[in-house]
């Protein structure tokens, strides 16, 4: 009986807060868009803004000769390469991991270098796909 109660309040308690996430994020869009019209009808902010924008191109620019640059390629693959083995290994220690906590029942671990660090998990709510 206690474990059903616990069970219906936790489910509540998601509800109720995936609601108010759901409205607080519906009004900070309302009042952002109230800011942007705001900035966007003083002349001041405009001029600046334009002035930015054009200093953006030009930095855009330059940031592409740059890269075009052998030195610079090579050293674009080799960041993209380092990206894609980090997200791997990332996805296969989190699998490892999860194996961990089911085989051990526990959420320690030791790690090479002798600390103990904690297996952690971030759950959200997200829509069904039908």
């Amino acid at each position: 009986m206690a474990n059903s109660d616990t069970f219906i309040n936790i489910e509540n308690l998601i509800k109720s807060h995936d609601d108010r996430l759901r409205l607080l994020t519906q009004e900070l869009k309302t009042q952002t868009g109230m800011l942007s019209d705001i900035l966007d009808n003083n002349q001041e902010y405009k001029n600046a803004a334009a002035e930015a924008q054009k200093m953006t191109k030009l930095k855009t620019l330059a940031k592409q000769k740059v890269l075009k640059l052998p030195e610079s390629t090579t050293l674009v693959e080799k960041i993209k390469d380092y990206q894609a083995q980090i997200k791997e290994l990332k996805i296969a220690l989190s699998d490892y991991l999860a194996q961990y906590v089911t085989l051990s029942g526990s959420t320690h671990i030791e790690a090479s270098d002798g600390t103990l660090k904690t297996i952690v998990y971030t759950a959200k709510l997200v829509n069904k796909k039908d």
